[in-house]
């Protein structure tokens, strides 16, 4: 028996379960909003230059006289005339307004509100010299998320996954809730760091503890049934953000409901796979058995006792505690092939990503709308990655996600500017791909990494899901040299990335593995009839370990 086998003595998929799992990952919903809530609450409505005060605006003609047009006709958003323009309008730039001298706008901007009433970009004027601190907003919420995927990766292997997910909870809602109330942009972004790295440490622990309480066939469909939730999360922020357009509001509404997820997750049980491996048998004896209590299965957990236990999970209890620090990740040869393949895996994806589904109004069409849409294609692209990965395998998943979504927007890059319907439909596709590509990559990360360090891997994963986030932006400045260069590099990074899928195992119908030994033994590939001896010797209740080696 091993601990597949607990579970199932347990309940297997109980009442606990069911309940359990709809617990965990119901916050998804609103995770998915605060990733993308700049979309909406840092949206750039159309703006010109505010005339002087004692300009008499009330005159016909007289504020146009102060805005010079650009080459299509419209209001230049950043320059004024010195002096009032008078005569005939020239919208193609030339006679009056090529005469007349201009300045930057000195007294602030008139904003079109008909569309968004309020964001942080009309409220503390982010636009023309101050533009860029519109994308420091979202870079510095990515930072924190980077940092949430180290600190709390690693401490939800040091103090359990329950207990991260506690806290976590409570800074999502206290400082979500903070930033809906900052007076200045400085106090905003730093509760908007806050938030990034308490919703890192719930997205990597909502899952592990998901799948560390379920039994091996269902693995797949927990890590589907959370990409699902998160992609729900998409419909519901275009929904709120429609019915709430001022900023704060769409702030206090997608953070305040972490108060009540707070409370509720004080009676989450704790992972007894992580007890067990924690070497604290007495709690897992006492969580497998509240387990099957709530199964209905008493007379079952009755059964159990620190004697079956022990002989169960006999590797747990034996193995190196030191061996579960960070430092293993390099240190070990099976953990550091694992930690670099992963590392692309996981920067390909965000990489790409964010570099298509952070900039909304650029589609040219309305932003709610294109927000629906995105949030709809990852519907049938992970019902598909679910097919593939149950019945191919995690690895041909994972390989094909990145592939098409590569392939997709190399094609993007060569289709003429003008193509508006092509290139919205293939960005919209490799959306969905990519979509699918994270729905794999957390499930594939969790059972690759053996439990003593799996919190801890998937929080560098993470972290490298977030440096490619922060890179993002920044190579789509590159469009200044050329328009479709940005397009070119999100494309070719996870083509490079699905062959790297190929030096990874197979983990389909396989358990956790539990050691950092278990890698190592693996790695060696030790003969299978010398493996079958071995196992002869040890008693049968560790039978299941030889299924993690070979």
């Amino acid at each position: 028996m091993a601990f597949n086998d607990l579970l199932q003595q347990v309940g297997g998929v109980g009442r606990f379960q069911q309940i359990q799992v709809t617990l965990v990952v119901l916050p998804l919903l609103l995770m998915a909003s605060h990733n993308t809530l700049q979309n909406f609450t840092a949206a750039i409505p159309t703006h010109h230059c505010r005339p002087p005060a004692d300009a008499n605006l009330s005159q016909d003609g007289e504020l146009e006289a102060w805005l010079p047009r650009d080459r299509q006709g419209q209001p230049e958003s950043c320059l004024l005339f010195t002096v009032p323009q008078q005569g005939p309008p020239f919208p193609n730039g030339t006679e009056a307004n090529s005469t007349g001298a201009t300045e930057p706008c000195t007294n602030g901007w008139i904003y079109d509100n008909s569309t968004f009433p309020s964001t942080i970009v009309t409220e503390w004027d982010l636009v023309c010299s101050n533009r860029a601190l519109r994308q420091l907003a979202q870079s510095l919420y990515m930072v924190g998320v980077l940092l949430g995927a180290m600190v709390f990766g690693y401490l939800a292997d040091r103090l359990g996954r329950r207990k991260l997910l506690i806290l976590n909870y409570l800074q999502t809602a206290v400082s979500g809730t903070c930033a809906a109330f900052a007076p200045n942009f400085p106090v905003y972004c730093t509760f908007r760091l806050l938030s990034g790295m308490s919703l890192a440490g719930i997205a990597l622990n909502c899952m592990t503890l998901n799948v560390e309480w379920m039994p091996i066939h269902t693995r797949a469909c927990v890590g589907t049934l959370t990409g699902y939730v998160y992609s729900l999360g998409q419909f519901l922020l275009a929904g709120m953000a429609l019915a709430m357009p001022h900023w704060r509001h769409l702030q206090l509404a997608v953070s305040v409901p972490f108060f009540a997820f707070f409370i509720y997750s004080w009676f989450f049980i704790e992972s007894a796979r992580w007890y067990s491996s924690s070497g604290r048998l007495d709690l897992t004896l006492r969580a497998l058995q509240r387990v099957a209590w709530i199964n209905g299965k008493r007379e079952e957990g009755t059964k159990l006792n620190m004697e079956v236990l022990r002989a169960s999970l006999q590797k747990e209890l034996t193995m190196d505690k030191g061996q579960a620090s960070a430092l293993e990740l390099l240190r070990c040869p099976a953990l550091r092939h694992l930690f670099l393949c992963l590392s692309m895996l996981w920067f390909a994806t965000s990489f790409a990503y964010y570099g298509l589904v952070m900039d909304l109004q650029g589609f040219g069409v309305s932003i709610y709308l294109i927000q629906v849409i995105l949030g709809a294609v990852d519907l049938p692209a992970k019902l598909v990655g679910f097919l593939v990965i149950n019945s191919l395998g995690r690895r041909p998943a994972q390989m094909a996600s990145l592939l098409l979504a590569g392939i997709c927007i190399l094609v993007n890059g060569v289709v003429p500017q003008d193509q508006f319907i092509v290139r919205t439909s293939l960005a919209v596709l490799g959306k969905g791909c990519l979509a699918a590509s994270f729905n794999c990559i957390f499930l594939y990360t969790g059972e690759l990494y053996p439990t003593v360090i799996r919190q801890t891997g998937m929080g560098m994963g993470s972290t490298m899901a977030r440096v490619g986030s922060i890179m993002s932006p920044l190579v789509g400045m590159t469009a200044e040299l050329y328009p479709s260069v940005p397009l070119f590099i999100y494309g070719a990074v996870p083509v490079a990335a699905s062959a790297v899928t190929a030096l990874l195992p197979e983990t389909l119908g396989q358990p956790l593995p539990d050691t950092v030994q278990d890698m190592e033994s693996r790695r060696r590939g030790k003969p299978r009839r010398q493996e079958q001896e071995q196992q002869k010797q040890m008693v049968p209740l560790q039978a299941s370990a030889r299924e993690n080696v070979l």
